[in-house]
């Protein structure tokens, strides 16, 4: 099953809406902006080679009319002077500035320094990590939410010895509660993966600089000769200190998506006011990127006077296996969760989240189709 296209990243909504001015992107990798779903799926497992994710080619960026600093880190910016330093040491003045700096993969306190262990956010890293899946090697996975789940479908799809933690009851135990969780776990172990719940990884161990086992806290050694460390990801922010930006979770905007004079955020990086979620909210979706980068575009040529409010629907998606997950609106851990639709048994059913007796949420296994009625239903509810 292939992805949606691509999203838009926020130069071609500046020129949608008729910017003619200077545009420059700058991005800390070599390659030119791409899509992320893919690498853990149809990346990862060969399916796709690299160029497939690539989201504009040259001719299109050149359409574009944009300078492109790529391998090249943004260091600092100065709100006052409108000033943004560079790794490079030079620095970029801008009339306007939009942050997606998205995000980096926590980390553990120990074992990244052997070889086999991997974490997964860039392509480069997917390349890595799929050229040593080749020599056939036990597998362990540190963390079952979306990417870490995705991460062990994808690798027991290619026929390895998968074993997947997570200090969690369940599988996406915090994404989505135990009730969808318990039946993922069901799927990965009726696929073969091993299941470690309600453990956590307390060392690992090498030899010859080289992993060789991942600890448990009760004691167990899980033998592996590559790890990938999927525990979470936190906003790419540091680069901020002492900029004036207002930072907590991410970049604090207001409900336009405006974070200061001029500066805007879009994307995983972006903290705003929603008012359905009661408060501030940071979305890790690909369609939040996509909206939110084009209202961030539009917002900031429009200024403050006629900026709109962003208060999107949050909607998702997981492909596990050959089992597609989608969610729409609020999916909290601690909600009631109903099936009005379908049968979990027959693996095709559509679920809703209530809090407090009123519908916060849907979730799709197996059933798009039937889940797009709940979506425009929480879609008014939002208007409204």
């Amino acid at each position: 099953m292939s992805p949606p296209p691509p999203p838009p990243p926020p130069p071609d909504a500046l020129r949608r809406e008729g910017f003619t001015g200077t545009l420059t992107l700058v991005g800390d990798e070599l390659r030119l902006p791409y899509d992320r779903p893919p690498l853990s799926k149809q990346v990862l497992a060969g399916d796709w080679e690299p160029h497939r994710s690539t989201l504009r080619q040259d001719t299109d960026l050149q359409q574009l009319r944009m300078n492109l600093r790529l391998g090249c880190r943004a260091t600092g910016l100065d709100t006052a002077e409108r000033v943004v330093t560079l790794s490079d040491g030079d620095r970029l003045g801008y009339d306007g500035l939009i942050i997606a700096t998205g995000l980096r993969p926590r980390r553990l306190p120990f074992g990244h320094d052997l070889a086999g262990v991997h974490v997964l956010r860039t392509l480069d890293e997917t390349l890595t990590l799929r050229a040593q899946l080749q020599a056939g090697p036990r597998v362990v996975v540190i963390g079952a939410g979306f990417l870490g789940s995705e991460i062990a479908a994808t690798t027991r799809g290619l026929g390895l010895d998968v074993t997947l933690v997570d200090v969690e009851a369940t599988p996406l135990a915090r994404q989505v509660g135990t009730f969808v969780g318990g039946l993922v776990g069901d799927m990965h172990r009726d696929h073969g993966v091993r299941l470690c719940t309600g453990r956590h990884v307390t060392g690992m161990t090498g030899e010859d600089g080289r992993v060789t086992a991942v600890q448990l806290d009760d004691g167990t050694r899980l033998p592996a000769d590559v790890v990938v460390v999927a525990i979470g990801s936190v906003p790419a922010t540091e680069w901020l200190a002492g900029s004036g930006i207002p930072l907590g979770d991410g970049v604090l905007c207001d409900r336009t998506c405006r974070a200061a004079p001029r500066v805007y955020a879009a994307g995983d990086v972006a903290n705003w006011p929603h008012p359905a979620a009661g408060g501030r909210v940071r979305l890790e979706q690909r369609t939040n990127a996509t909206q939110q980068a084009i209202t961030a575009a539009r917002n900031l040529l429009a200024g403050p006077a006629e900026a709109v409010p962003y208060a999107p629907v949050p909607f998702g998606w997981t492909d596990l296996y050959h089992t597609k997950i989608q969610t729409c609106g609020w999916c909290p851990s601690d909600a009631t969760v109903d099936v009005v639709d379908g049968d979990p048994q027959a693996h095709r059913f559509v679920a809703l989240y209530k809090v407090d007796g009123r519908v916060v949420g849907a979730l799709g296994w197996n059933s798009a189709r039937a889940l797009r009625g709940y979506r425009s239903r929480l879609a008014g509810n939002s208007a409204a």
